[in-house]
Order: structure tokens, then sequence, then C-alpha cells
């Protein structure tokens, strides 16, 4: 395919999802061009002209850097590669020569008269990779690297360019990248990971655009083995990757189909530096963007993201919910069942589900109908139809008359939605995502009927046993029945209150009545929030949205709507209601009412206008706002907060997952802990507390609690350890770019055992910074985060630390670095869900 120009790189695709502790491979570079003071490294390779190993092409704008380079640990063998100049060590985003490195260092890459980019072996003048490429006839070439990291190859007079690095991708997809095919030719853009961290050869992971359903899907492969589908685009988003529209300020996304193109991809806004897409050994994408300030790759997300994203893990008809409380992840669809109900108990799940009851179909006539599943990411479309004319009746029509469809959905849901997308005799790969889709399933009319009669009879019996003892008429019939409604519909609000607060009620835990919070009527909400506009929508995580509402005329409130798929289910909405009402204290955020309305869960707050503090320590436009002081204070707050739950409060409490994203901030920047869904209450004399099922996120639990189930007080203490040195350093936990160190912690430590621990700090709390503080609280951070719970002091003693200096601080022992050698254990990345002998880990994202 030929361009003209530059083509504009194309824009736009797949954003990201959540933050997590996947370490990508680091490189050490051996040779690099050493420039002499003063040059200027060109950017453009002209005909008859050469680079060898120790020299370099830089773009203009001095982003990438072209030459050649070795893996860590294999300084014999040489690549030619592109790499992000100011992160040389670990961004090298394509490598040319991946199946035949150079065994020396006499490499040489030339440009022919024709346009052909060879890369020689200097000392027995052997091609080691070739682009191939030649013009129509001989004219005046060059190659250029540009700043968007692509090397072009163009015709000097007509500009037109004859190959470039783009069309041709590593293991990285760079801003104007293209993932996809073109139909006409079969040339396909696509990801493959390296063998290893230091073998950048072809490994046995990719990530391709698959063509042959119905509507673009991208999907990962090991080998021959399917293992993730982000899902179908539905106009806006990937189905199964709904993250992919929270960062509209940061990323934007598109796909393309034209009839020579289907292609995935994505541009980054102009404050933003960059962002890259890389498939690692393993087979997990990583959304990375670079943090100029703090000069490190955050992960904004990744893919696979947890064990529901495993392909086809529950089978056709079978549907995957992370957030249940049970360590079964899968159930049948309503009106199917295990097609083997002993392998499902034995977690075994792929074989699917069945009918309960067949389809009526034949002769023209039907009597099935749809049952509507909400929150799903669509289900694989090699197996459907797509029609964008039709309408969802329309559809809805069609596939009644047609035998083998089974479902139903929206194809693409911009405005209103239009077309629609058929499946036919099964459907696989569902599951529940946060903003998921309407997904219509076909049931036979008996199965439709049983939950339409269960809700009949809770009306007609009251009313059956009402005529035993009144005059039969038929007003009086009607009367009852009326009557009966009302009734039940009053009864309704307080009945979900007893029952959702029940088990973990304040009378069985905290000695006292059940707690007077207002349960609030849907309908107040509804209007509070403007019918949950998305103009008053503040955030959203893994348990849904929340929205800034006003209610009694000038209150401005903050209402938590649990999304059906949420992460934070039945129990932990019961536990955070009757907990969170008995607490008070400055430093947690209050909880003002609550409500329940059929399938509805919200939570109402009070309304904090600073949001949360991950959104100021992570982000280069943000930092600034919080000083030095501003963020000691913060650090005591929090400090006083953990206090008041461990020792202060009538019974000690465990919060579980305390991490930067669940402090608020005030209008005075005071921060306030907040989501108690997953917290556990000791008593008595109870100190430790053991569980089958881990949450929270990685990262920020400890040692002992992520790997045994084992959880206290000092579960905590180590996660305040991990934010506080997040705090002053402004580096997230989960970065994975310390050069030479596999984590924060143990960057930290290593500076501070050198006696450097000054460094630490953040740059942007230069003019602000004490010293003596940050250094005290860096020493508090790495007594916090010993391995060993019973070397980490109490909170009390912190609270003694961070407020009196003359409290003596004793030496810490060095940190257990154990988010790497746990992950690499698991051979996966982290937020996913774990079965190690009968414990589950359940991994939660950040807001």
């Amino acid at each position: 395919m030929k361009f003209v120009g530059q083509r504009q790189e194309v824009s736009s695709v797949m954003a990201a999802a959540t933050i997590k502790f996947i370490y990508l491979p680091v490189l050490v570079f051996s040779a690099i061009l050493l420039i002499s003071a003063g040059s200027i490294a060109p950017d453009t390779l002209n005909n008859g002209t050469n680079i060898t190993d120790g020299e370099t092409l830089v773009s203009a704008g001095g982003s990438f850097t072209l030459g050649f380079f070795s893996p860590t640990g294999v300084p014999t063998k040489r690549y030619l590669g592109i790499w992000f100049t100011a992160s040389p060590a670990d961004a090298v985003c394509w490598v040319a020569n991946r199946e035949s490195p150079l065994n020396n260092t006499s490499g040489v890459l030339v440009i022919g008269s024709t346009g052909i980019l060879r890369l020689l072996d200097g000392s027995g003048g052997q091609a080691a990779w070739s682009s191939n490429t030649t013009s129509s006839a001989p004219a005046a070439v060059a190659a250029q690297l540009l700043d968007s990291g692509n090397l072009v190859v163009r015709e000097q007079s007509s500009g037109d360019v004859l190959w470039q690095s783009f069309d041709h991708p590593s293991n990285t997809l760079l801003a104007g990248m293209r993932l996809g095919k073109d139909p006409q030719t079969g040339a396909e853009w696509s990801l493959t990971s390296w063998r290893a961290a230091n073998d950048p050869s072809p490994g046995d992971c990719r990530h391709v655009m698959d063509t042959k359903g119905v509507l673009p899907d991208c999907v990962s492969w090991q080998g021959n083995v399917k293992k993730y589908r982000t899902g179908p685009w539905n106009g806006l988003w990937l189905s199964g990757i709904p993250d992919m529209a929270s960062y509209p300020d940061m990323f934007s996304n598109q796909v393309i189909v034209h009839p020579d193109e289907i292609a995935y991809s994505f541009s980054t806004t102009a404050d933003m530096a960059f962002s890259r897409l890389v498939l690692n050994e393993v087979g997990v994408l990583l959304r990375l963007a670079w943090d100029p300030a703090s000069r490190v790759w955050n992960v904004f997300g990744q893919a696979p993201g947890d064990v529901c994203d495993d392909y086809a893990m529950c089978g056709a008809f079978g549907l995957c919910n992370v957030n249940t409380a049970s360590t079964l992840f899968c159930n049948c669809i309503v009106g199917f069942s295990p097609v083997d109900p002993t392998r499902w108990s034995l977690r075994e799940s792929s074989d699917g589900c069945r009918r309960n009851v067949p389809l009526e179909c034949g002769n023209g006539t039907t009597t099935d109908g749809f049952m509507l599943v909400r929150g799903m990411k669509l289900p694989d479309t090699q197996n459907a139809t797509v029609d964008m004319n039709a309408t969802l009746e329309q559809c809805r029509a069609r596939c009644l008359s047609n035998c083998s469809c089974v479902a139903y959905a929206a194809a693409d849901i911009r405005g209103g939605g239009s077309g629609c997308v058929m499946w036919k005799d099964y459907i696989i790969d569902v599951r529940y995502v946060d903003k998921g889709q309407d997904l219509y399933v076909r049931l036979a009319k008996s199965e439709l009927a049983k939950k339409k009669r269960w809700d009949v009879e809770k009306i007609v019996l009251p009313v059956t046993a009402s005529l035993l003892a009144v005059p039969v008429t038929a007003a009086g019939i009607y009367y009852l029945a009326w009557i009966c409604k009302l009734r039940g519909l009053r009864r309704n609000n307080g009945n979900q209150r007893k029952m959702m607060l029940g088990s973990l009620s304040a009378s069985n835990k905290l000695g006292e009545q059940d707690p007077e919070l207002p349960f609030l009527s849907f309908r107040d909400i509804v209007s509070a929030t403007n019918n949950f506009s998305e103009d008053n929508m503040l955030g959203r995580g893994g348990f849904g949205k929340v929205y800034k509402g006003m209610m009694d005329g000038n209150k401005q409130v903050a209402v938590k709507r649990l999304s059906e798929g949420s992460r934070q289910g039945v129990e932990e909405f019961r536990n955070e209601v009757a907990l969170i009402a008995q607490l008070q204290h400055r430093n947690l955020v209050r909880l003002l009412g609550f409500c329940i309305h059929g399938d509805e869960k919200l939570l109402i707050y009070e309304y904090l206008p600073n949001k949360s503090l991950d959104y100021f320590i992570f982000y280069a436009g943000n930092k600034r706002v919080l000083d030095w002081p501003t963020r000691f204070k913060i650090i005591k707050g929090i400090s006083r907060g953990l206090l008041y739950l461990h020792q202060d409060s009538r019974l000690t409490i465990i919060h579980r997952d305390l991490k930067p994203s669940n402090i608020l901030l005030d209008a005075d920047m005071s921060p306030k802990i907040s989501d108690f869904g997953m917290a556990r209450i000791f008593g008595g004399n109870q100190q430790e507390a053991n569980t089958n099922r881990v949450v929270g996120t990685y990262g920020y639990m400890s040692p002992e609690y992520s790997m045994d189930g084992a959880f206290s007080i000092k579960s905590d203490t180590y996660s305040f350890g991990v934010i506080l040195l997040e705090i002053i350093s402004g580096l997230r936990i989960t970065s994975t770019h310390f050069t030479g160190f596999p984590s924060l912690l143990a960057y930290v430590w290593s500076l501070w055992k050198d006696s450097k621990a000054i460094d630490v700090v953040d740059p942007s709390l230069v003019d602000t910074c004490s010293t003596t503080e940050a250094l005290r609280c860096i020493h508090i951070g790495l007594l916090c985060v010993q391995d060993n719970p019973n070397s980490r002091p109490l909170m009390s003693s912190v609270v003694s630390m961070l407020e009196n200096e003359a409290t003596p601080l004793s030496v810490p022992k060095q940190p257990l670095y154990f988010s790497q050698w746990y992950l690499e254990a698991q051979g996966t990345g982290e937020n996913a869900n774990k079965s190690t002998n009968k414990m589950s880990v359940t991994v939660l994202e950040g807001r």
C-alpha cells in the first residue's frame, strides 16, 4: 500500500483499565552513541549513507532514538531498535532484526538508491534484516525518524512513503499506529510479545484484530489458544473495556472500517506526553503513560484484568461474575443449567450450560420470548450476523422468526443506539462489566413465566386469604388487591432495609440498636442527581459510579450507585451501611443515608469537592497543588483516622482496602478515609483473623494477607506505609520502571540505605519541602512496610512519631519485594482472581 506524505498515522484505540503490578522487560543498553559536545544527532539517513554500531538517529524533537542495543545479560547479541529517548532502558518500541541478532558490534544500517533499508553484519557482509521495499524507479530516497517514533522511507521528490516501521509493529503500539488488517491484501498489523524479558525474538503471544466476527474485536493468542477477547466495538469503546471511556482528557480511541482497512488506533491529547500499549512476554496488554515529572511509565490499565477475562471461562451460555462473594465465578444464565454439574463443582466450567426447557420453534410460530441481562461484555460474534439498519424491535422479530437465533443486542450504542447483532446457536465468553451493554437472551415461555408467577403470588396469596373473611364481590376483590399492593410497596423499603442490614446490624456488631440512618427514596435521589446525568458524574470505579447531587434544597451530596456487576456486593453494601453509620471522626467520610430500590443499591455521602488523593499526587499537572505542608497534613490525618479505627472506636476495625483512591479530600485538603465495604471488625481480645477470600489491591496488601489470608491491624499499617511513600515520592507503587529496582519499596530502601533518601522526594516539592520532616516520613514509611507484621509499629506509635520529633525511630528491616516474586510465581499480572489451595484472591480496581 502506497502512502502520500505521512498518511496522518491513523488516530486512536484502546485505553486503560485499572493500575497494577506488571513488571515490563528492563533492558540495559551496552552501547549507545556518545555524541561529541555540542553536536546534534541527525534524524535522517540519505542515499549512500549509513550508521554504524555506536551511532544513532534522533527524531527532530528528541523524543525517539534509533540505534543498536544489547538486552540485559546478553552482551554478545546486538539489535537495531527504536526507543523512547527519555527512558531508553525500558522503552524499546520497535526492533528490526528480532529473529537475526548480530553477534558483534560491527553492524551497519544502510539505505540503497531504491529505498531498501538493510542491516548488515559489517564483518561478514551478510544482511541480518531488510525492509524489502523498492520505489518504482531509481530516485533520491531518505529514511527519517519522526517524533511519533515512526521510521519512514520516502521518495524525496514526491514525498511518498515507500515503507514505514509503523506498518511492522513489534510488541508495542504507539499513538498513530494501527492494530488491524487490510481485507483486500491480507496485510496485518499486530503485536507479538518478546520471547523473554531479555530476548526480543518473537514470543508465543500475539494480539490481533479479529475480523472473523461481524463486529471488530481484538484477541490475544498464546500459540494456537485464544486467551482473551476485548469484546466487539460498540461505537464508543470495546464492550469488554469500558474504561476506554474513562480517560477522555488523556486518550482518545477509534475504530476504522474501510474496504482496505479495519483497524484500531489511539491518540493522546496535547498535554499528554506519550502513551504506549505493550504486549508483555506473558501475553498481558499494558496501557502505559509517561510522567515527565517523575520520569516513570505509569500503568493505566491491563488486559486481561481478572479471571473472568479468560476466554470462554464459563463456556456456552455461562456468565462470569468476578464480584461474587463465592469462589465460583461462573453461573449459568437464567433458564440454563451446567452441562456437567460435577465438573462445575470442581471449578471446571468450560463445558458451559444447556437449556432447562427447549425452545418452541417450528411451523412459523413460537411462544418464546427474551430475558434482558444487563451490564454485559457482548459475546464472541463469530457465530453472529449484524444489520446496522435494523432497530432493536426489528431485531427481536427477526430473531424470533429464526429457530437458531438465541440472543440479540444493539450493535452501536452511540446516541440512542443503532443496528443490532444476532447470535446463532450459542453465546460464549460473556461476563459482567461496568458500563456493560444490554443482552437479550431467548428463553422458552415457561422459563420466562417463572419469575412473573412468583411476583404475582406475592400479591394473590394475601388477597386470597382476605377473601375468606369478606363477601366475594368483584369490587371487593379489586379493592383488596389494591390495598395489598399498596401495603406491600410500603413494607418493601422497610423489609429491604432489614434484609440488607441484617447480619451486620449495629445490634449484632457494635452493641447498639440499628443505626438511625435515613433510608432515602429512589425518587428523591433521581431528582437530586438529575436522573443520574453524565454531567453530574464525579467518577467511576469497580463498584459503579459516583454522582454529585443536591438534596434538601441546597445540600450537596455524593451518591455512590453500585452497578449490577459491582465488585461491592450485597455483603459489602450491608457492611458499609451498618459500620460507617456508627463511626464519627474528622478523618473518616460521613455516610448520610442509603437507598434500596429493586436491584438498585445506593449510598449517600457527604460531598467532598477535591476528589481523591491519587488525583493530585500521581498526575503531573496536579502535583504542585499539594505542597509539602499540605501533604504532611494529609499524612498525619490519615494516621489519625486509622488510629481511631484500630483503637479509639468501640471495636477494632480493619479497613483492608486502604489506598490513595480511597482517601478523599475536603475543601481544606483534609483527608477522609472512605469505602468501608471490605472492612472487618475484631471483638474482645481478637488480634488476628484468617480468610479464604482475600480482597484488596496488590501493592497495598501486606505479604501475610495476600499469601496466607492473615489480616490484622498491622495489615492496615502496611497499606499506610505504602501510601506514605507514594505521597512523598509522587510515584505509584504500581510504577514498573525504577531502573534496576523491582518496585517503589526497593527503590526507596536502596536510597535510604545509601543515605540518599532525600532523592525520593517528588521534584515538585523542592521549593516547599522540609528536609527533616520528609526524611522522618520516609523512615516511618519503611518501618510500616516491613515484612514481619510484628516489626511494624502500631498506629498509635506512628501518630506519635509523626507529631513529635523527639519520639525515637527504630532501624527498619529491608522490606520484602513481595509484589515482584508473587506475580512471577503466579505467571500473570495482578488484578486477577486466583485460587491457591482453597484461597480466593480478589483484586479491586481503583476509581
